[in-house]
């Protein structure tokens, strides 16, 4: 396992950061240009690993605390792997009104993890978003690219509960097919 991985970051991340690394020298070293390679960094890796942290800083040759400070200003920026169903959460006027914070609460409390984290197996993330823009829906969540509108706090635990049945039965054919790759061929005309 190399240093990357004891890290936290999986093979493809580690690869990425790599790639990163080479992609940075022709940016200069600038100080300037921080926050330009964050977004960079993140619009790659979809987040901001200590590893890229401290490579960032290293480039620019100012301390890896300084890169998180500035990192941690804007909350563009995010330090947790997004899940691969992110749930946004809306609380916006609109959906606070109508109990968007309980629905919040509801989604932390059945993933047991909190706004900004993200589940250990990295199926799921929970952020809290200003507005979606979809107020007349309101109370509002985004579960992966699909709006549930009119949501209520009864509805969270079958929402995850679908998600996983989903994965379930992706796993299941991919399954089924690496075993029997035959069936996927056309019949031979004989």
């Amino acid at each position: 396992m190399n240093s990357q991985e004891s890290q936290g970051l999986s093979a493809e991340e580690s690869g990425k950061l790599g790639d990163m690394k080479a992609r940075l020298q022709t940016m200069g070293r600038d100080r300037g240009k921080l926050i330009p390679i964050l977004q960079i960094v993140q619009d790659t890796l979809s987040y901001l690993p200590p590893a890229a942290i401290e490579m960032v800083a290293a480039h620019l040759e100012i301390s890896a605390s300084e890169v998180y400070g500035v990192a941690t200003f804007y909350n563009q920026f995010r330090f947790n792997p997004p899940g691969r169903n992110p749930i946004k959460v809306c609380l916006g006027t609109a959906c606070h009104v109508k109990g968007s914070d309980i629905i919040l609460e509801n989604f932390e409390r059945k993933l047991q993890i909190k706004d900004g984290q993200t589940t250990a197996d990295r199926e799921f993330s929970i952020d809290r978003v200003a507005c979606v823009g979809c107020c007349a829906l309101a109370p509002v969540a985004i579960v992966g690219e699909t709006l549930h509108g009119k949501m209520q706090p009864s509805k969270v635990e079958g929402i995850v509960l679908r998600v996983r049945i989903e994965k379930e039965k992706q796993e299941r054919e991919k399954r089924q097919h690496e075993s029997n790759p035959s069936r996927d061929l056309p019949p031979s005309a004989g």
